[in-house]
Formats: structure tokens, C-alpha cells, sequence
């Protein structure tokens, strides 16, 4: 029987984000939590780099026919992953910490991966409120 393409995207978002974190300890990061979820959005891994809290997205694609994985990280899921952030700095007490937002964009089959630190910031306001 068939894998149906929803459960074979999900098995190729899981190892990329697997190969995304294996990636990220080889460069001395600290992994603190995987698919760490809010009610309206999920991060797929959040580090820390030294001293700073890094966030981020892991993006995986078989083809560029939609574009290529980073690409893919839109002003939307930009916005819905500032907010999660958010929350889990509040949750942690971490107010007071550098942050920063990555990208990972993992190419399927090839296993490529691409880095992008700092990927955005625009709508970050660190000393902004959050309310749950």
C-alpha cells in the first residue's frame, strides 16, 4: 500500500528537521527544545548559539517547483513564529536574552543543507509585551 503524500511530507519534514538538528550540534549549538508548539503556530527547533536564543524553521523540498524551502518562509509563518517566540521566552524567563531567527532549507534527495542565520528580525520587538 501506498504512503498517502501528507504522511510522506510529514516523514520528510521529520528528517529534515532531524538532519537540521544533527547539523546544528556539529557547529557547537545547544539544542533546548524540538516542535515546540503554541496554540496557533510551531517552532521546529529552538538553540542556543553561545549566549543566544536561536529559533528556527527547517524547510525541506524534493523539487523548486514551488520555490525552493526557504523561500517558503513567508511573512506569515515569519509572524506566527515571532509569536510563538515570544511565548516561549515568557514561559522560560528569558526576556533578557539575545535572540535571533534562523532558516534551514534541506534539499530531498540530495541532503543538502543551507544555513541562513539571521534569516529575519523586522517584526521582532524584544521589550514587547506578551500576553497568552
Amino acid at each position: 500500500m501506498e504512503e498517502s503524500a501528507g504522511k510522506s511530507s510529514r516523514r520528510i519534514g521529520e528528517m529534515a528537521e532531524k538532519l537540521a538538528a544533527g547539523f546544528l550540534k556539529s557547529k557547537g549549538y545547544t539544542i533546548l527544545a524540538r516542535n515546540y508548539r503554541t496554540q496557533t503556530a510551531e517552532i521546529d527547533i529552538i538553540a542556543k548559539d553561545g549566549e543566544t536564543l536561536v529559533f528556527v524553521e527547517v524547510k525541506s523540498a524534493k523539487s523548486d517547483r514551488f520555490g525552493t524551502p526557504e523561500e517558503r518562509v513567508d511573512t506569515r509563518k515569519r509572524k506566527r513564529i515571532i509569536a510563538a517566540s515570544k511565548q516561549f521566552i515568557f514561559e522560560n524567563d528569558m526576556a533578557d536574552t539575545p535572540v535571533r531567527f534562523d532558516v534551514i532549507a534541506v534539499e530531498i534527495p540530495s541532503l543538502d543543507i543551507r544555513h541562513y542565520i539571521d534569516a529575519f528580525m523586522e517584526e521582532f520587538e524584544p521589550n514587547g509585551s506578551y500576553e497568552p
